[in-house]
Formats: structure tokens, C-alpha cells, sequence
């Protein structure tokens, strides 16, 4: 039988991948160049499920996936969030005190500068985390250290040489869970995260009136974010997360208000809160 197939984006030993096989172990990682090729692949069928980041603790939004998820047919299915531990890596034999470069994700160098001015490396952004332990694992070089996951390490052959290097102990990326077929969980679930996008009409105090229902109905909001779409300044879409079911009567009531005051509105998933929110 061949086995389910999990999409994400970035080479193998990417932290996308670690989420895929800690939150879906049943499922094997299929690494995707890019986003648009993570859904591509489950909306044509070939995999089942998609994981996609899209926020850190750290460094925020993935901005890349909320320009994607308005435009795809896939609905979130489960939330998760994890913990990212960055380890410093070299080939085997190398000698950490000769180490004068240090190769990773412009993100991952952000979050290790402690680690960086310690040691006096000169960072190297790289396409991201994993691509830079394979090529090091490519180039051999001596005097290189990459900053990438356990996993990478794992796959590439490299030698961990500093673990969990990163500066930020709450260091955390939340992944979302997409799937082409969906059922929502019942309205009597315990904690339900709705997820949805929205584009207010262009007039005066359109969005404050837009959200006023979600204050009158008793609605807790969790996430509010703005980005522009299509290049129009004038064309603001928001991404929200909310507490709450669909069906429940308030945030029926509060998604029903929001609709007199915008263009477009879409529901991109329904789904049980991860217990990490406590």
C-alpha cells in the first residue's frame, strides 16, 4: 500500500518536516520548493495532507501563506504549535575553536545572535535551515557551521557541536494542518478556533463597525492581521482568529454582522484548539 503523504515546504530535515512527523506520524513528508506547491499537491490529489508555518513567537507571520490562503480550496484542519530548538552543526572532525562562518536561514540567524557574537562567527544567509546542513554536508568545509534542526543533522551526517542555541527559550511556531476533504468538529467541542478572511468595504469606519458584532456578541478574537492584496493599497484583507463555533448563535450572529460590512468573506477552517493555547 503506498503510504499517505504529508506536503510541506523546504528540503528534508526542514523544522516543516519535524512538525509533519511529530503531528502526523502516519503520514510520510513529501518536501515541496514552495508554498504554491505544498497546496498544488493536495489539491491535485498526490498528497493527502499539507503543513504549512504561519507564525513564530519570534519572528511573526509567514507572510507568504497569507497571501496563499484566500486563494486555495483547502481548509485548516488542526492547529499545533512547536517549540523550535536550533542546534549548531559542522562536519564530522571539524574544529570548533577554526569555525569562522556560520550558514542558516536569515530567520534562524535572528534568533541565535547570542550564540553568534559569543563565539565570533560571521553569518551567511542561506535559502534555509536544512538546505544549508546539506550543502555543508556537500562542501565539506572546515571552517563552516551551520545553524539547522536535530533532524537535519540526523539526515545530512553533521555533528551537533552547541544544542538549543537558540536565544528565546518560548522560541514557538504554530503550523496549521490543510486538507482538500473536511468535516468541522461539533459545536459542543470543547475549544473550537474558527479561521477566516475578510475584506471590509472601502468606506468610513467600515472595519470598526465590521467588528463591532464580535464585541456585542460576546466574541473573543484572538488574531487580527492586515496585509495587501494584489498590490492595491486601497484593497486591505484581514486574517482573524476567533474563539468559537460557526453554529453557536453569537459568532453566527457576529460573522453575519461582519458581512454587511465587507466584500468578500471566508471561512478557512474550523478546528480544536491545540491544548498549547492552555
Amino acid at each position: 500500500m503506498t503510504a499517505k503523504l504529508i506536503a510541506f515546504q523546504g528540503e528534508r530535515g526542514a523544522f516543516s518536516e519535524v512538525a509533519c512527523r511529530l503531528y502526523a506520524p502516519d503520514h510520510e513528508p513529501f518536501p515541496c520548493a514552495t508554498f504554491e506547491a505544498v497546496f498544488d499537491a493536495v489539491e491535485s490529489g498526490r498528497a493527502a495532507l499539507a503543513m504549512v508555518p504561519v507564525e513564530n513567537s519570534i519572528a511573526g507571520r509567514v507572510s507568504d501563506i497569507h497571501h496563499l490562503l484566500p486563494q486555495t480550496s483547502l481548509q485548516i484542519v488542526e492547529e499545533r504549535f512547536l517549540p523550535v530548538h536550533h542546534q549548531l552543526m559542522t562536519i564530522k572532525d571539524a574544529v570548533p575553536a577554526k569555525i569562522k562562518t556560520v550558514r542558516s536561514h536569515a530567520m534562524a540567524l535572528g534568533q541565535c545572535r547570542n550564540l553568534i557574537q559569543r563565539r565570533g562567527l560571521v553569518p551567511e544567509i542561506a535559502g534555509d535551515t536544512a538546505g544549508a546542513a546539506r550543502q555543508l554536508s556537500e562542501t565539506r568545509e572546515a571552517d563552516v557551521a551551520v545553524i539547522a534542526s536535530e533532524l537535519a543533522a540526523e539526515n545530512y551526517g553533521l555533528e551537533i557541536i552547541e544544542a538549543n542555541i537558540e536565544d528565546a527559550g518560548h522560541n514557538t511556531t504554530r503550523f496549521l494542518k490543510m486538507a482538500a476533504d473536511t468535516e468541522y468538529p461539533g459545536v459542543e467541542a470543547e475549544r473550537v478556533i474558527t479561521s477566516f478572511v475578510f475584506q471590509v468595504r472601502n468606506i468610513p469606519a467600515a472595519l470598526f463597525k465590521a467588528l463591532g458584532g464580535f464585541a456585542t456578541n460576546g466574541v473573543n478574537m484572538t488574531k487580527l492581521e492586515s496585509y495587501q492584496q494584489d498590490g492595491r493599497f486601497e484593497a486591505t484583507m484581514f486574517y482573524a482568529d476567533i474563539d468559537g463555533h460557526p453554529q453557536s448563535e453569537n459568532v453566527r450572529l457576529a460573522l453575519e454582522e461582519l458581512g454587511f460590512f465587507s466584500t468578500s468573506l471566508k471561512i478557512l477552517g474550523v478546528y480544536e484548539a491545540d491544548p498549547f493555547r492552555g
